[in-house]
């Protein structure tokens, strides 16, 4: 089970580093198919003028939300820490809060939907590690 956590901890770390480079990058979203997505967002979150001019706010949160925790995580799991698991968890909730947000904003999508299902096999996957290995 701690393999498994360990690089799907990565994975998703990995994708939000990716994502977050990738927003700072073209932070218009313009070369990466962004741009539709940032009308959205002006239109439905709060002060779309102060956080929603370009994607690089964005890409700070998708770094310091999934990004940085997912990592966390995956360290904890490699340091056969106790609450690695609960971190693992964690991960996966947040994760799976914040693509219910992408689809308020948005509505479904696959890639979405396949980090919903990521999440949420985090956090199954951190019960069963849980129940198996108390102390672990």
């Amino acid at each position: 089970m701690k393999t498994f956590l360990k690089i799907l901890t990565l994975f998703i770390g990995i994708g939000a580093v990716g994502g977050a480079v990738m927003m700072w990058v073209d932070p218009s979203g313009v070369s990466w198919g962004g741009e539709p997505m940032l009308d959205l967002l002006r239109a439905k979150m709060p002060w779309p003028d102060v956080f929603f001019k370009d994607f690089i706010p964005s890409g700070f949160a998708l770094l310091s939300v999934n990004g940085i925790p997912q990592f966390i995580a995956a360290i904890l799991l490699f340091k056969h820490h106790p609450r690695a698991y609960q971190a693992v968890m964690v991960c996966g909730i947040i994760l799976m809060l914040w693509i219910v947000l992408e689809w308020w904003v948005w509505g479904f999508n696959a890639l979405s939907n396949i980090y919903f299902v990521l999440g949420l096999v985090e956090v199954i996957a951190a019960i069963i590690g849980m129940k198996r290995c108390p102390k672990a």
